[in-house]
């Protein structure tokens, strides 16, 4: 997979470009409050943190509304998480929405547009979502969204529960 070279736009007013260091560093400090809290960056990684999401190769996406940053999205390996089974073809896609907008009604549509630009971007034939199990309002999105559980397992480091969502693209 390779980011695109230019923004694209759609119809819902959400702009995607490939992170840069302002949109990363803005992200990056977002605080999210309980129970999201395991969704903050620590900041004595801010720098590594960084640079990771500024590798084209990680495939991330800042997302702007009317020229705000509302979120960031991924695709591919980085929106993977260790344990899973990824084995079977289907384009990952990580979605980071600014605390702001969180619990705000909007996350379908966000997810809609994600989407949206994921198969103009990667045409892929199926979609995969992995969520924090305890997240059901999440996984609540993405299940409004046609994505259907299809796996549960626990990342072995820090013994949290996850959950894959998966539908075709």
């Amino acid at each position: 997979m390779t980011r695109a070279n230019i923004p694209i736009i759609f119809g819902s007013k959400i702009h995607y470009a490939p992170a840069d260091e302002a949109s990363a560093r803005e992200f990056l400090q977002w605080k999210y409050k309980s129970p999201y809290e395991i969704y903050n960056y620590a900041p004595e990684h801010f720098e590594q943190d960084l640079a990771y999401h500024l590798d084209p190769g990680n495939n991330i996406y800042s997302m702007f509304r009317e020229g705000a940053l509302i979120g960031y999205c991924s695709f591919g390996q980085d929106a993977r998480v260790p344990g899973g089974d990824y084995s079977e073809e289907a384009l990952d896609i990580g979605l980071m929405i600014k605390p702001d907008f969180t619990g705000s009604g909007q996350g379908r549509e966000f997810v809609k547009d994600v989407i949206q630009f994921a198969r103009t971007q990667f045409n892929p034939q199926k979609l995969r979502v992995t969520i924090l199990a305890t997240n059901l309002r999440a996984q609540r999105v993405w299940e409004k969204n046609a994505f259907q559980k299809t796996q549960e397992f626990t990342r072995e480091r820090d013994r949290l529960p996850f959950v894959i969502l998966t539908r075709d693209a």
